[in-house]
């Protein structure tokens, strides 16, 4: 699947005066969510079950769940939010870029996707596209999935948003968990003009003109920020957050992060592998054999950035001022404004790029590229893995993206890709798509259910001789980054 790929950088270098958010109490709106009815413990709590290996543990699929829901509705009750001013007109003209065809390529039963036996329900398994297939015939802004998401968003040319896939959890914004095949808006989201979203394992973000964030789905884990640990948020709620406006939002599996304008990194979920950066993985003993999590529910600021020797030795960083960030499946990368790379969470096989594989309770600097003396320009996140380019062209790829074979303990050039001028990249649990040049360029590790695409060569006869900017093969495009289709 083709999406657009927002660049914020130059964004937060804009000088304009922040308007203070003012608390309005007035009429209390009626907001419908479901409730799993098979939790009958409190919804706070998790228990902590490690019978794997780390490696083995984190190779398994985040997509698979152990039944299906049964769903009641409640009642919640909800304060409605003043009417916020839009954000600059400079930075909002970043998120309009030229818009493209979708096109769609890999497993597309959405109920099996990531799944290794057939989930309850699903009367139909459609045949997986080996080739790109014209999805619809409407013109888009941008598609958004995740590497652990089994679902996806669009934004089409009004700024609305639609979404399709699984809905087990309520991840598309609908009463309805039944999963959704074509495009739907987002209910709730109709009167609001949506620039960016992003896609968890089973929840989604959504922003809006005015830099306000609104999310639905699973919030056992308080990935939502909605303030609780309501399980399912069927309807699009905004987060419990009152500061500056947010130009960038991201999801992990289970945790979701938000930048403000000003340069400060927001997150709230599950913190086992301290993917939150708040110095701390949240475990708790809940009796003195059974253990669980504090997970933070609300979006809370990282405000501890250190250097790290190899002896061990931290030393605090000051005037940290966060310009990009990208989410793995339980880790994050950053990019300050000097564009340094600071990476923290899960540290298996590598993916921190610390030569280590510990887990980083807080966002550490990756020293190699310092050392380098080179830019990180950008950052992005697999299911394992990370990659960044810098400033003279070079791809580093650190972690691993496939099951076997040495993983990358720090960021290492992919020596194919010399010389290619990188423009967009797409990652997923295995597979990595770029576009460089005027080349679709696509690899990944076995099992794969077409999203690499067998004939590239089909995609100039579905867009014509012209295809419009910003598609795939010819500017800027990435892919779906679930794990079996592109």
């Amino acid at each position: 699947l083709i999406l657009r790929v927002e660049d914020l950088t130059a964004c937060l270098f804009l000088n304009f005066r922040v308007v203070e958010q003012q608390r309005l109490f007035a009429t209390k709106k009626s907001i419908i969510v479901a409730m799993s009815s098979k939790r009958k413990s409190e919804p706070t709590k998790k228990s902590v079950k490690r019978n794997k290996s780390k490696v083995e543990d984190d190779y398994e699929s985040d997509l698979s769940d152990d039944g299906q829901n049964n769903a009641i509705v409640t009642e919640v009750l909800l304060q409605p939010h003043e009417e916020m001013e839009m954000l600059p007109e400079p930075l909002l003209k970043t998120f309009d870029k030229e818009p493209g065809r979708l096109l769609i390529a890999g497993m597309v039963t959405w109920d099996m996707t990531g799944r290794k036996t057939s989930a309850k329900g699903v009367m139909k398994i459609r045949p997986n596209l080996y080739t790109f297939h014209r999805f619809t015939t409407d013109m888009y802004r941008s598609a958004v999935s995740g590497c652990s998401s089994a679902h996806s968003v669009l934004i089409n040319m009004n700024r609305k948003a639609l979404a399709f896939g699984r809905n087990q959890h309520g991840q598309l914004g609908q009463s309805d968990l039944a999963t959704i095949e074509k495009p739907t808006l987002v209910a709730g989201l109709e009167e609001f003009n949506i620039i960016q979203a992003a896609c968890g394992r089973n929840h989604t973000l959504f922003l809006t003109d005015t830099g306000c964030v609104y999310a639905c789905g699973d919030n056992k884990s308080g990935q939502c920020g909605v303030g609780n640990t309501q399980p399912i948020i069927s309807k699009a709620t905004r987060l419990n957050y009152s500061g500056p406006p947010i130009i960038k939002v991201g999801c992990g599996a289970d945790f979701s992060m938000i930048l403000d304008i000003k340069g400060n990194l927001y997150s709230f979920g599950l913190p086992e592998y301290g993917q939150l950066g708040h110095n701390t993985d949240g475990k708790y003993f809940l009796t003195s054999t059974k253990m669980s999590f504090h997970f933070e529910t609300s979006p809370k600021q990282i405000v501890l950035y250190v250097e790290k020797t190899k002896e061990g030795h931290v030393t605090p960083m000051e005037d940290i001022r966060i310009v990009d960030f990208a989410c793995g499946n339980n880790h994050s990368v950053a990019i300050d404004s000097k564009n340094r790379a600071f990476s923290w969470g899960f540290g298996g096989i590598g993916r921190l790029g610390h030569a280590e594989q510990k887990d980083e309770m807080v966002p550490r600097l990756i020293k190699f590229f310092d050392v380098q003396n080179r830019k990180v320009l950008r950052v992005y996140c697999g299911y394992s893995y990370s990659l960044a380019t810098t400033d003279i062209g070079t791809l580093f790829l650190f972690g691993q993206n496939k099951k076997t074979g040495e993983a990358n303990m720090y960021p290492k050039p992919v020596q194919d890709l010399a010389g290619w001028n990188i423009t967009s990249i797409g990652t997923s649990n295995t597979s990595i798509v770029i576009s460089a040049d005027d080349s679709l360029i696509a690899w990944g590790a076995s099992p794969t259910y077409g999203e690499l695409v067998r004939y590239l060569g089909l995609v100039h006869k579905l867009l014509g001789p012209n295809p419009p900017t910003g598609f795939c093969g010819w500017t800027v495009f990435s892919v779906w980054s679930d794990k079996n289709t592109g």
